[in-house]
């Protein structure tokens, strides 16, 4: 009996190291339906993170092991947070790439007391809840449209010959919480700036014609188009507006739908040449301001056998990777433990790959993370703006 009851014991305290030798933490992404391209790439990211991190020792000595949760709409990620949280029994969550989603899942983890770490969803919304527990790393919609302001007032009016008062400027997005927030704050600064904004139109991303969108805009006029998208309808607006000879003197498209190889592709490169895209740091941009971006693409194309598909897997890899080296810094994963740890991040600009640093400020908002501009030129998405990153110069057509 006592040989059996060590024998138990020391079963017992192999199976106690073994659940202390792990900690969970949450993946929540669209890893299926109509988001699933971006939400796959940006979970990327975050395993690279986590690779990288469990290479190095892990966190406070204990492996990091991502749980998967798949948000292929708002009411599943709702029940995929509660899964993770109640049945997985996360640490934190990283997610999400979607600002509904992140919007629903993130309301789960708060009622839970369980941190949300979001590195992807830019909607106004994400951070002005008032929440203790969700902390963004990522640029906002703010950032996306006070830059695409900044680029036709201080380039493309320019490029056009035109003073920027003078050119007519039409705004459309798809209707979620993420186009709706960029394009609001687009119609501000572009007030601000003094700009003519003839039209400003919302859609739905699932929409399958916009034929009837692009030749009201044709009509109106319009020098400057501005889209704020996901990848189908940034394709589907380059196609038809292609079809109805409609060529503004430029297009500034916001997000992951313009910044994507596959986009490119499905559109052809003719169609695309020219077409500028506010978005997160991209690859081919000034890499003295973005050390670590080279070894993070070489990374990536070991593992998943081909090049990074868009910047969202490079921002989710910063922001997952200098969030697990703060929780390494600390005791215990308690959430209050690992909310100490995150607001004590203070990484200057200049020294990430992504170029921007990490400090949280209002809202629990990364109150240094930055957008840049980008340009479509010879197939290739090249970064144009600011100066001090860019890799090649603006080029607008008259």
């Amino acid at each position: 009996m006592r040989v059996l009851a060590r024998v138990i014991a020391a079963a017992l305290a192999l199976s106690a190291t073994a659940a202390r030798a792990d900690v969970k933490f949450g993946a929540l992404f669209p890893f299926s339906g109509q988001l699933a391209l971006l939400g796959e790439e940006s979970a990327r990211g975050v395993e690279i993170a986590v690779e990288e991190i469990n290479a190095a020792g892990g966190v406070q000595g204990q492996k990091v092991v991502l749980v998967r949760g798949d948000a292929v709409d708002n009411n599943q990620a709702i029940g995929e947070a509660r899964r993770l949280i109640s049945l997985e029994r996360v640490s934190a969550i990283f997610g999400s790439y979607s600002s509904a989603r992140s919007i629903a899942a993130s309301q789960v983890a708060e009622m839970s007391g369980v941190p949300y770490f979001e590195l992807g969803a830019v909607a106004e919304e994400v951070t002005s809840r008032g929440l203790q527990y969700l902390y963004r790393t990522n640029p906002t919609a703010e950032d996306m449209a006070k830059l695409a302001i900044e680029m036709i007032v201080n380039k493309v009016a320019a490029g056009l010959g035109k003073k920027a008062a003078d050119l007519k400027i039409g705004i459309i997005h798809e209707d979620s919480s993420y186009g709706s927030s960029v394009a609001g704050f687009q119609k501000k600064f572009a007030a601000a700036a003094k700009l003519d904004v003839v039209t400003a139109q919302g859609y739905p991303a699932s929409t399958v014609d916009m034929s009837s969108l692009v030749l009201d805009l044709k009509r109106r006029g319009v020098d400057v188009l501005l889209q704020t998208s996901y990848q189908n309808d940034s394709v589907l607006f380059l196609q038809q507006a292609n079809e109805a000879g409609f060529k503004p003197g430029a297009i500034i498209g916001g997000g992951g739908g313009y910044s994507m190889q596959p986009t490119a592709d499905a559109v052809g490169h003719k169609v695309i040449e020219g077409v500028l895209d506010t978005d997160f740091t991209q690859y081919l941009v000034n890499t003295t301001y973005t050390p670590g971006l080279e070894n993070f693409v070489a990374v990536y194309k070991k593992k998943y056998g081909s090049a990074p598909r868009s910047g969202h897997s490079l921002n989710n890899y910063v922001g997952a990777k200098l969030i697990l080296q703060a929780v390494g810094t600390v005791k215990g994963f308690e959430p209050d433990t690992l909310i100490g740890a995150v607001k004590a991040i203070d990484v200057k600009d200049g020294i990430t790959a992504v170029g921007y640093g990490l400090k949280f400020g209002k809202n629990n908002q990364n109150e240094r993370a930055a957008m840049m501009g980008m340009q479509w030129q010879n197939g290739k998405l090249v970064t144009v703006y600011p100066d001090s990153a860019a890799v090649a110069p603006m080029e607008i057509r008259k």
